[in-house]
């Protein structure tokens, strides 16, 4: 069931982080981009789990589809409908794992090694932490109003101000990349060295209270994020099917 989850996983990564258009996500409420999504989520399922026609494929699209569909025309647009959204959709991928717990294991994929599991849900967590952790940091920094730095800065993710265009998205993306590799590499450390350097070049842009509140809160943010879904990632790889290495003949 572990490989399951975390072949669902990746393909609800791609299906909406890698896939789906910024123009997708401002149609979601029309039925063609609903439609289209659906698509996407069936086709990325189909990919990571090797299972074509199986009815739990469908019904996962289905359902994700609905939960997107419901979202757009009921909630607002804030971190608080981004997260129960999100909780949904990791839901039912656990209910649909529940359910059908032999889905991967009858797939195209049964009989593949066990690294190609271990490599889904590496290439997950890395996109989830990075790509959906900047969409959440930047619908939480909208409850704080404008930011406080230039207006050039265009990521809302990007408290760290800024001349460079989307400088503040790269950021973003790199400091929690950075962690994710750092706590699967085992090296927890350092992301002391991590804050330390991030304190030190960003103290001359932070002298009034209004950005460094700024800094420090989407930093936190960003790195709770980021700590928090390394951990998940790292409690299911170690529930993965071991790893098998192969030894040098005498």
């Amino acid at each position: 069931m572990t490989s399951l989850l975390a072949a669902l996983f990746l393909a609800h990564v791609l299906a909406d982080y890698v896939f789906q258009s910024a123009w997708m996500v401002a149609q979601k409420s029309k039925s063609e981009t609903l439609f289209l999504h659906f698509l996407i989520v069936l086709g990325t399922a189909m990919v990571t789990t090797g299972q074509l026609a199986d009815p739990w494929i469908y019904l996962l699209a289905l359902t994700h589809v609905i939960i997107d569909s419901i979202k757009a025309k009921v909630a607002e647009d804030g971190i608080t409908a981004y997260a129960v959204d999100q909780a949904a959709h990791l839901a039912t991928i656990g209910a649909i794992a529940l359910l059908a717990p032999d889905l991967y294991a009858t797939g195209l994929w049964a009989s593949a090694p066990a690294w190609l599991a271990h490599a889904m849900l590496l290439v997950a967590g890395l996109i989830y932490t990075t790509r959906a952790g900047g969409f959440a940091v930047g619908k939480l920094m909208q409850r704080f109003g404008d930011s406080p730095f230039a207006p050039s800065s265009s990521d809302t993710d990007a408290r760290h101000g800024a001349s460079l265009p989307n400088g503040g998205f790269w950021i973003g993306v790199l400091e929690r990349g950075l962690i994710f590799l750092l706590l699967i590499g085992h090296m927890p450390a350092g992301i002391g060295f991590l804050v330390a350097a991030k304190s030190v070049l960003r103290f001359e842009a932070t002298q009034d209270a209004k950005k460094a509140e700024w800094v420090i809160i989407g930093t936190l943010a960003s790195f709770g994020w980021a700590i928090a879904i390394t951990i998940g990632v790292i409690a299911l790889r170690d529930a993965l099917p071991p790893l098998e290495i192969m030894r040098p003949t005498p």
